[in-house]
């Protein structure tokens, strides 16, 4: 019968922000590199390679342009594809985590003029959430455009990324 520890190895024990601990009384011995080693081999690393042809970060679009996108259709549709096609690229995001995100922004052009920015702000919030724990990294831009958005605080602006919603739901079908 084996002999069951009860004081866990230097590198062992608590992993922050991670659900990876090895059943009680194993060890992960040698499938990790040391703690000190961020940017080894591992599977799960926050930057580097993550699988992608070529290495190195994910090359996407680049910031969308609110002006741009306040004066020209063509360039919302572009960038209603471009956000699309990294969708199928990068994450695992659902339609109906779309959706519920489309009918809040609907929800904050909505809103009394008075209240829109505070909608916003708290809808920004609210997109970083779903961003993190649902690993959404081509949302991101999304994310820096409603910043824009939010900072700008026109009724034009707010529509204008309603509107590219619309379009990155519906090319999403």
């Amino acid at each position: 019968m084996s002999e069951v520890r009860n004081e866990p190895k230097p590198n062992e024990g608590r992993r922050e922000g991670r659900g990876d601990r090895p059943p009680q009384g194993q060890a992960r011995e040698g499938n990790r590199p040391d703690r000190d080693n961020r940017g080894g081999d591992r599977g799960g690393d926050r930057g580097g390679d993550r699988g992608r042809p070529g290495g190195g970060r994910f090359e996407g679009p680049p910031e969308i342009e609110i002006e741009k996108l306040i004066s020209d259709s063509l360039y919302l549709d572009n960038q209603a594809h471009a956000v699309v096609s990294r969708m199928r690229d990068m994450d695992s995001g659902t339609k109906s985590q779309l959706r519920r995100l489309y009918n809040a922004v609907r929800r904050a052009c909505r809103a009394p003029e008075s209240e829109r920015q505070h909608h916003f702000v708290m809808l920004r919030a609210r997109l970083a959430y779903t961003i993190a724990r649902h690993s959404l990294r081509s949302l991101d831009v999304l994310e820096k455009l409603l910043l824009q958005v939010t900072r700008k605080n026109e009724a034009r602006g707010y529509e204008r990324f309603r509107d590219l919603f619309e379009a990155i739901v519906a090319y999403n079908e």
